[in-house]
């Protein structure tokens, strides 16, 4: 009788480390010298957890936040646009026309997005580039740096959060074996893990002390090409969408200066709106009072900007 056919883990083991699921079978104590690998470890089999992995255990505030490049380009577009076109259309509200004042608006809006767009595309590009170079750097001075020297920076950066000096030799000299170790691959290479680029690893350039470098002591890290249009695209929309409610009660009221105060109490709701929300993604929100805190605060930087911007031109008009 022949044993039931099993399908075998993937072959990339990094899945497994990554993994948020706790082991099927938890491993705490191993008969061989050999200690337990790190994926088998568990305690949700001892008495104390009763059958519960700790990574199911949530706090009470715990949630799930969105990704911070996210929301600063969705803060940076939201805001301009709840800003720049609420002072441009209350400028124009004194002309008397709620259609002159619709026409300014829509093409400020367009200029305004298509602008916000390019910029935050080349902000990410030139950190992009930064980067890039940076790496070049710090990778060169990696090669003529002695032992004691890159011992000395892995242990500036690994000192201060608890670490001592014999653990900090010991990462350095990994950290430097795997930099100075990283060639070609070899023919038997799984081709899931091998690039197309040069024969190296796909992540060649994630690992050693160079990434180590950058990443944990300058605390910067590669920005992808998707970044870049992610990035573009969400500062873009986000003025657009934002430019597009203050300039909404111009639809309806033909008199400039009605419409206007309409688009005062819209704009300042939707600011409240904004700041909880982004209280709440963000995480700087712990309960009613950060939220109420996050929502009047964003209405407060919000209307003193369009309020600045409105005197400035009932200035000029004399």
């Amino acid at each position: 009788m022949s044993a039931p056919a099993v399908p075998l883990p993937h072959r990339r083991g990094s899945d497994a480390l990554a993994s948020n699921k706790p082991p099927v079978w938890s491993i705490n104590q191993s008969a061989c010298p050999q200690p337990a690998p790190l994926p088998a470890k568990c305690d949700r089999h001892e008495p104390v957890r009763s059958g519960v992995c700790c990574k199911e255990l949530k706090g009470d505030d715990e949630r799930t936040l969105i990704d911070p490049d996210v929301v600063r380009d969705v803060v940076i577009g939201l805001s301009d646009g709840l800003t720049v076109p609420f002072a441009l259309t209350a400028g124009l509200s004194s002309l008397g026309e709620s259609k002159l004042v619709i026409l300014g608006g829509i093409a400020e809006l367009i200029a305004g997005a298509i602008s916000m767009g390019i910029g935050g595309f080349l902000a990410t590009q030139a950190e992009r580039d930064h980067y890039r170079y940076l790496r070049k750097v710090t990778s060169a001075r990696v090669v003529r740096s002695c032992d004691g020297e890159m011992e000395r920076e892995v242990h500036a950066v690994l000192g201060p959060v608890g670490v001592n000096e014999k653990v900090s030799r010991q990462v350095a000299s990994c950290l430097r074996d795997v930099e100075f170790s990283m060639g070609p691959a070899d023919e038997g290479t799984d081709a899931t893990l091998t690039a197309e680029e040069g024969g190296e690893l796909r992540w060649a350039k994630e690992v050693g002390l160079t990434a180590f470098l950058l990443k944990f002591g300058e605390g910067l890290e590669d920005v992808s090409t998707a970044r870049m249009y992610a990035s573009a695209f969400t500062i873009g929309l986000g003025y657009l969408v934002g430019g597009l409610i203050p300039l909404m009660p111009y639809f309806f009221e033909p008199i400039a200066h009605i419409a206007l105060i309409y688009s005062c109490i819209l704009t300042g709701l939707v600011l409240l709106i904004f700041g909880a929300v982004k209280a709440r993604v963000t995480g700087a929100g712990a309960g009613a009072g950060g939220y109420i805190w996050g929502a009047f605060s964003t209405l407060l930087v919000g209307g003193a900007a369009a309020a600045a911007a409105y005197g400035i031109v009932a200035l000029l008009e004399g």
